[in-house]
């Protein structure tokens, strides 16, 4: 009971008075109440400050354009700038945006979403049901070449009712339908009277205002006021692009930014140690992905692909790269943390004379290819590959380690080098990941694989409203992608990322994305402005 207590005196649902009286009548003393109602109040949100992010990931090419986002800096962004119908708690279960409920038919091929009254763009006009129809159908066109549009065709049509009630008409069951909609593509913009949308202005209805800025550089932003949900406690946000680990710590510890998104697990404990700076360590579903792109010699050849995935060696890349924070990966995108996870499918083990024999098979042996990589997709990319590489060498492979700039990496790098490095945010269900990660033709099918088989399963577990037969389903689905895909998935990586000791936050972080899933200037606050 106290501890419920304490709770709604940090979140500012009761007064002191109240809470005094009722540490009395729990039986504690005046000065232990008064002692629990500091602590509660200094953990309180208050409101105020400028908020400074060091941001991992930005690139100079990137766009306020929803079906291109990419990058950290684009996805961050977006969180503060637009809205989207639901997002991900921070304690992961599903929860409002823009919408305030919403509802399937019997059998889930009809989704209603009713919209927040008190949602209003920046530029002043309230967001209604058109502007979420032009926003989702911007994805759905037919020439539409958004990533996200492997997930939103399954709409057959979206519609009005009213200013405040979208219907979507999907052309079969998908249990998962709301949760796709926090799918960070899919932010509510603008409609024009044209039926399309306005991206190229950056309106928005988030937290937060654009007020000028850069891509790969910097943003300003400033709050909006008619922000339909709580929070939004700064004044002002700065994101701030710094690609490298290095340049990114020295500022946190400089007092340069207030947070940054990703911190070197070289220098963890050195930077744990600071007493201004506190680090946050969230075990994720977020996979480094190493796609061959299986319309390319030589991963078009299955024995090839296998070889490469018999030729890492995941533990030791977890324990000296990672420094032991990641889980293993098993070559599929779901983790242990996720819903239906496959636990029953064998770990691929490091295995030199396997690859070796399969290599053999495929006639070849001493095989030489080339792994593209960037400094800024994760701390330790780099040394991922050259571990990666002396694995491999003990298969008679010849693995060499292509550093990429950062700037372009994911228009000029991923989904066209034949062999690379990604780093993916978690996403919230299997049906979201498998649907545009793995389906045939999907726009972010980063190996270009292709199985009819795999394809004909999500089909059939979209539909499935039994969680037993869609376990089922999607453990399948795993062993053909562990066994046939073109995607080695060494780790989950955790998201470990700093802030400076004056940035309070709730116990529970999303692990959706880094940063309090992306949210954290929404969502955090400056726990004494004197410091």
């Amino acid at each position: 009971m106290i501890d419920l207590a304490i709770e709604d005196a940090t979140n500012g649902r009761i007064s002191r008075r109240w809470f005094m009286e009722f540490t009395a009548a729990m039986g504690l003393s005046a000065i232990a109440g008064s002692s629990l109602w500091t602590k509660a109040a200094q953990a309180a949100p208050v409101r105020g400050g400028n908020f400074r992010v060091g941001i991992h990931d930005g690139n100079t090419s990137d766009s306020h354009d929803p079906g291109t986002y990419a990058t950290r800096q684009m996805v961050y962004l977006a969180h503060q700038h637009r809205s989207y119908l639901t997002l991900i708690e921070p304690d992961g279960t599903l929860g409002p945006d823009l919408a305030t409920e919403w509802s399937p038919n019997k059998d889930a091929t009809e989704w209603a979403f009713k919209l927040n009254p008190k949602a209003y763009f920046h530029s002043g006009r309230k967001v209604a049901a058109g502007d979420v129809v032009a926003s989702m159908n911007y994805h759905r066109n037919e020439k539409s070449t958004s990533a996200a549009r492997g997930l939103i065709r399954q709409a057959v049509d979206v519609v009005a009712d009213g200013d405040d009630i979208v219907i979507f008409k999907l052309g079969a069951g998908t249990a998962d339908w709301p949760w796709l909609m926090t799918d960070y593509h899919l932010a509510v913009c603008p409609a024009n009277d044209d039926g399309t949308i306005d991206w190229q202005s950056g309106d928005g209805s988030g937290p937060y205002k654009l007020n000028d800025g850069q891509f790969g550089v910097r943003w300003k932003l400033s709050r909006h006021d008619q922000w339909h949900l709580k929070g939004a406690y700064f004044d002002t946000v700065e994101m701030i692009v710094l690609n490298d680990d290095a340049a990114r710590q020295s500022a946190l510890i400089a007092g340069e930014v207030d947070v940054v998104s990703s911190v070197s697990l070289k220098t963890l404990d050195f930077l744990a140690r600071n007493p201004g700076i506190k680090i946050d360590n969230v075990p994720s579903a977020s996979p480094i992905t190493m796609p061959m792109l299986c319309d390319t010699a030589p991963f078009n050849n299955l024995d090839v692909r296998n070889a490469l995935k018999s030729a890492i060696d995941r533990e030791d890349i977890i324990q000296r790269v990672m420094r032991g924070n990641a889980t293993i990966g098993n070559d599929f995108h779901l983790s242990p943390t996720q819903p239906f996870w496959p636990s029953k499918i064998p770990q691929i083990q490091y295995d030199p004379d396997r690859a070796r024999s399969l290599l053999k098979k495929a006639g070849m042996e001493n095989l030489s290819v080339a792994i593209s990589v960037s400094d800024s997709l994760f701390p330790g990319a780099v040394d991922l590959c050259s571990l990666y590489q002396q694995h491999a060498l003990k298969a008679g492979i010849n693995l060499t380690v292509d550093r990429q700039p950062a700037d372009g990496y994911y228009s000029e790098v991923w989904m066209k080098k034949p062999f690379c490095v990604a780093s993916w945010g978690a996403r919230p269900t299997a049906d979201v990941i498998f649907t545009e990660a793995y389906k045939s033709g999907a726009p972010w099918n980063e190996s270009h694989w292709e199985n009819p088989q795999f394809d004909k399963l999500l089909l059939r577990a979209k539909s499935e409203l039994e969680e037993g037969k869609r376990a089922e389903m999607y453990e399948e689905m795993c062993s053909i992608a562990r066994d046939d895909g073109g995607t080695i998935i060494p780790m989950f990586s955790n998201f470990v990322y700093a802030r400076r000791a004056n940035v309070a936050h709730e116990q529970k972080l999303a692990a959706s994305w880094e940063l309090d899933g992306a949210r954290a200037p929404s969502r955090w606050w400056f726990a004494n402005q004197d410091d």
